[in-house]
């Protein structure tokens, strides 16, 4: 009599964490824990920052704590990502990774059709952004250069010691010499008579 095994595919469902972050020294992250704990979260990170401190340690233990299927919730969206692009970033790599996220009080989750879409807009919306600023970053160098400015870096060379240069390498002076004479590397030197 031979046994007949069915293969069983087991869906995991993967643990929820929190992430809350205060950034000064009179806010208390108890309403963040709370609202999180309504969510489900068990275990909830925590960073205390002061000032413009960029560092967030407990972040970047939450980060490496979530596998796949996990979900990571925040209380809202500027508790997680310092810039809508970072932001972004972040929760794109946390999608390609396999984790979900839910935002309280945006009401995103990642989960439902709705959170998605909301995600989506987000995202379009960072787009946009990033195309306006490249936009007026391009206008105001256009702007610069029609008032003269010069963009780069500072030619060592003045226009005068390279006319020197070259009347010296004319009457057989080495280059090399010449090089040390003007205080510049050979290099420099080369760039400026070939420019």
């Amino acid at each position: 009599m031979g046994l007949k095994f069915s293969q069983v595919s087991l869906t995991i469902k993967g643990m929820k964490y929190g992430y809350a972050r205060i950034s000064t020294e009179d806010q208390n992250a108890a309403m963040q824990h709370t609202a999180l704990k309504r969510a489900g979260c068990k275990t909830i990170f925590t960073d205390e920052l002061t000032g413009a401190t960029t560092k967030r340690p407990a972040l970047l233990r939450c980060l490496k704590k979530l596998e796949r299927g996990d979900t990571l919730t925040v209380w809202k969206l500027d508790r997680l990502g310092r810039s809508l692009r970072d932001l972004i970033t972040m929760l794109d790599s946390l999608r390609d990774r396999g984790v979900k996220f839910r935002s309280i009080t945006e009401a995103i989750d990642t989960e439902t059709p709705t959170g998605r879409v909301m995600w989506q807009m987000i995202g379009m919306m960072a787009e946009y952004e990033h195309s306006l600023i490249s936009e007026r970053t391009r206008a105001g160098v256009k702007a610069a250069k029609k008032r003269g400015v010069k963009f780069g870096r500072k030619r060592k060379l003045k226009p005068h010691q390279i006319v020197h240069a070259r009347k010296l390498i004319d009457d057989g002076q080495r280059r090399e010499d010449v090089a040390a004479l003007l205080n510049v590397d050979r290099t420099t030197l080369y760039r400026a008579l070939a420019g």
